[in-house]
């Protein structure tokens, strides 16, 4: 543990925002899965599932959890796996 004030001030915000950006990925991840698991199984809501998924790419992109390209290339395999 630090002992400078503006260090330990420093570990606190940045385990805040660990636990921030942690459960936004996970948010997006899991809203990929839904999408993932209503396709395979034929659901009625799937392009719900979609848009919420691709709005969750979209999210952790604006917010730099992940690159341009990777949400690019996971929205574009979604868009893919709605269309089959």
């Amino acid at each position: 543990m630090p002992i400078i004030k503006s260090a330990i001030k420093r570990v606190v915000t940045n385990e805040k925002a660990n636990a921030k950006n942690s459960s936004q990925l996970s948010a997006m991840r899991t809203a990929i899965k839904n999408f993932e698991n209503a396709k395979t199984a034929n659901a009625d809501n799937v392009e719900e599932l979609y848009r919420s998924a691709v709005s969750a790419v979209d999210k952790a992109k604006s917010k730099g959890l992940i690159k341009p390209n990777k949400a690019a290339r996971d929205k574009a395999r979604l868009t893919k796996r709605l269309a089959k």
